[in-house]
C-alpha cells in the first residue's frame, strides 16, 4: 500500500522572497508538487524544487467556486500519491485566503497537513508605507476585514457603526468598494476628515502609496488608477506617514558614501 502523503498549506506573505520564513524556503525546497495562486513572485518560485511538479491555480474574477473545487480536488490526489505537497498562498493562508476551508477538506478526507503562517499583508503593507497600524498616542487597536462584497448580505454582515469607532480600520480586496467602505464609515459616525491611505501592490516592482482622508481618497484612488492588490488603512496612525518616511529618506542619503 502506497503511503500517504502529507499537505503543507504555507503563506508566502506578500510577495517579496526575503519576506517568506525560513520553513517555507526549506519546504519549498524539499516538495513533490507545488500548487501556487496568483499572487507569488517569480524570484519566490525559483526558490522551489526544480524537479517538483508545478500547478498554478490563480483565480480569475467569476471562476472562484469552480477553481477552489478543483484545488480542493489536486491536494487529495497527490497526497494520496505519497507526494509532498505544497500550497502556496499568498499572505497569510488562514486571512481571507480560504486556507482554513482546505483544512477542513483536508481533514473530510482523511489528508495529513500543516499549516505555515505567513507575512500577513494586512500589517505588511502599511509597514512598508511607514504606517504602523497601532501607536500609544493615536491607536489602541485595528481592525482587519474584507471588502470584497460578493452579496448585499455580505456587506451588511459587517457592522459599520461598530467599525466606525475601532482606532484603526485595515479593508483587504476593497479597491472596487472603496468608495462604498468609506460612505458607510461615515454615515456610521467616523469624522470625514480621517486620514486615509491605499497601498498598491505592497513589496511589489508596482508599489504605489496614495493618502487622503476618509472623504476623499475614494476620489484620488479612481484618479490615480489605483489597481487590485491594495490595501486600505483608515485612522489617525497615517498622519505618521510623512515624519517616517521623511526619516528614512534622510537616512538613507546620509548612509551613502561620499
Amino acid at each position: 500500500m502506497m503511503k500517504l502523503g502529507k499537505v503543507y498549506i504555507v503563506g508566502a506573505g506578500p510577495g517579496h522572497p526575503d519576506l517568506l520564513t525560513v520553513k517555507a524556503v526549506n519546504l519549498l525546497r524539499c516538495a513533490d508538487v507545488v500548487v501556487y495562486d496568483r499572487l507569488i513572485q517569480e524570484e519566490v518560485l525559483a526558490l522551489g524544487n526544480p524537479l517538483a511538479e508545478w500547478f498554478y491555480m490563480g483565480k480569475s474574477v467569476g471562476c472562484h467556486e469552480s477553481r477552489q473545487d478543483e484545488i480542493h480536488q489536486l491536494l487529495v490526489r497527490k497526497a494520496l500519491e505519497g507526494k509532498t505537497v505544497i500550497r502556496l498562498k499568498g499572505g497569510d493562508p488562514f486571512l481571507f485566503g480560504r486556507g482554513a476551508e482546505e483544512a477542513e477538506y483536508l481533514v473530510d478526507h482523511g489528508i495529513p497537513f500543516d499549516v505555515i503562517p505567513g507575512v500577513c499583508s494586512a500589517l505588511s503593507a502599511p509597514l512598508t508605507a511607514g504606517i504602523p497600524v497601532t501607536h500609544r498616542d493615536f491607536a489602541s487597536g485595528v481592525a482587519i476585514v474584507t471588502g470584497h462584497f460578493s452579496t448585499d448580505e455580505n456587506e451588511q454582515a459587517l457592522d459599520f457603526s461598530a467599525l466606525s469607532r475601532v482606532p484603526t480600520l485595515i479593508v483587504l480586496m476593497g479597491v472596487h468598494t472603496v468608495g462604498t467602505i468609506c460612505t458607510r464609515l461615515i454615515d456610521a459616525g467616523r469624522a470625514p476628515g480621517t486620514p486615509a491611505a491605499i497601498v498598491q501592490m505592497a513589496f511589489w516592482p508596482g508599489e504605489k502609496v496614495i493618502t487622503g482622508t476618509l472623504a476623499t481618497i475614494a476620489a484620488i484612488a479612481a484618479l490615480e488608477k489605483i489597481e487590485a492588490p491594495a490595501t486600505l488603512i483608515i485612522g489617525e496612525v497615517v498622519q505618521l506617514r510623512n515624519k517616517l518616511k521623511a526619516a528614512e529618506r534622510e537616512l538613507q542619503i546620509c548612509a551613502v558614501p561620499a
